[in-house]
This record gives structure tokens, C-alpha cells and sequence, in this order.
């Protein structure tokens, strides 16, 4: 029996160790290396084109909307931000597929930055529900260049709706010190204080929130969160 338990764990083992060595990597700028992941849908509306192999003519759009951009705003880093700001105003107006061509188009301006992941990050969890590949392109975007200060506020609330608070906690405590007037950020650390045990924290958390600036939902998530803690 002993010898055939033996067996059993190191066939999953070995299991795991294909399973893990078969996920290809690509670099998507330099020194940057993510996970190659597709989902069904035009691969303009994926990130990083669904890794589809461009033809010449669609290199050629490529080059001619680079061109286009740096013409028409003067540099390559206004035309970055640009691209990006109309892909946040569609990520807020819920309209996921432009947002992804938008910060496709970032990254054929700027691959390097931030923003870029970031981006991708909303858009693997918000329209493909792959909490998996956001999580990693978060982890990306903490280490590149420029992170927008609502970085670590998104990252959180990603993580809590993966339903892993404890890591969501460590994540926001971080984001109520880069963006102390954002609401969202104070209620969601106060949701993660309350998952791991801690109401009296939570408290905390929420009179802070009830302190700054109210997004759309704040109020009612602010209300439903101080009523599970109990707060005064």
C-alpha cells in the first residue's frame, strides 16, 4: 500500500511539473515575459492581440497608427497617454472591447509602462473573469514604470473578488497610503479587515471612507460593509 501511495504522489508531482512547464511565455517588451493566454473573440478586443502572428498589412496599420498618434500630439509619451485615458473613460463606461483595443494601442506606443498591465489586468478579470492572468499582469505593473496611484486601489479589489482577502488586505493597506481621499479604496480595505477577523479594523476603515470623495457604488457597499462589522 505504502508503495503504491508513493507512486500515486509522485505521478501527480510529475503532473504538475508538465502541467506547469507547458505554459508558454512571451516577451511583450523588453525584459518582460507574461503568460501566453487567448480567449475566444477578435483578438483586437484581447490583450496583446491574443498573441496573434501579424500579417504585413496588419503590421503595417500598426506602424501607421504609431505615426498617426506621434504626428497628431507631438510625442511618443502624450500619444501613451492619449491612448490610455480613452481606454479608462471605456473601462468606466463598462464597455470592455474598446478599452482593449485601447490599450492594445498603448502598447504598440509604450510596451514598457505600467499603464499598459494595468489595463490588461482590468480586462482579463472584468471581461474574460480570469483572475489568474489579471493577478499576474497587476504583479507586472507594480514593476514598471510609471504606475498610476489607483494601481494597488484596483489590485486589491481584484484580489477580493478572487476571494483571497488576506493577500487583498496587504494589497490596500498599501492603496489608502498612495490615494487616502479615494472611498473605494478605504471601503474595500474595510471589507478585507472584516474577512480576515478583524471588525474593529473594518470600523476603522469604513470611518475613513465615509470621510472622502463617493464614487458610484461607495455608498451602498460603505453601508452594507459597516452593518456586517457592526460599526457604531
Amino acid at each position: 500500500m505504502r508503495s503504491l501511495v508513493g507512486l500515486l504522489a509522485v505521478t501527480c508531482a510529475l503532473l504538475f511539473l508538465a502541467g506547469a512547464a507547458s505554459a508558454e511565455t512571451v516577451e511583450v517588451a523588453p525584459g518582460v515575459q507574461v503568460t501566453k493566454k487567448t480567449y475566444s473573440g477578435p483578438s483586437h478586443e484581447q490583450p496583446f492581440f491574443g498573441f496573434a502572428v501579424k500579417d504585413s498589412a496588419q503590421q503595417a496599420a500598426d506602424e501607421k497608427f504609431v505615426k498617426a498618434m506621434l504626428e497628431a500630439v507631438g510625442t511618443r509619451e502624450k500619444a501613451f497617454e492619449e491612448t490610455t485615458k480613452r481606454g479608462w473613460r471605456a473601462v468606466t463606461k463598462g464597455n470592455a472591447s474598446e478599452a482593449a483595443q485601447r490599450f492594445n494601442q498603448a502598447w504598440l506606443l509604450a510596451p514598457e509602462q505600467s499603464g499598459v498591465y494595468h489595463g490588461f489586468a482590468v480586462i482579463a478579470q472584468m471581461r474574460f473573469r480570469d483572475n489568474d492572468f489579471a493577478d499576474e499582469m497587476f504583479r507586472v505593473a507594480r514593476k514598471q514604470p510609471n504606475p498610476l496611484k489607483s494601481l494597488n486601489a484596483d489590485y486589491g479589489k481584484m484580489l477580493l473578488i478572487a476571494r483571497r482577502p488576506r493577500e487583498a488586505q496587504e494589497v490596500l493597506e498599501q492603496a489608502v497610503k498612495d490615494t487616502p481621499d479615494f472611498r473605494d479604496a478605504w471601503t474595500n480595505l474595510a471589507w478585507a479587515r472584516l474577512q480576515n477577523g478583524d471588525a474593529a479594523a473594518a470600523c476603522a476603515a469604513a470611518d475613513e471612507a465615509v470621510k472622502q470623495r463617493p464614487s458610484g457604488n461607495a455608498n451602498t457597499d460603505l453601508t452594507a460593509v459597516r452593518s456586517s462589522a457592526q460599526c457604531k
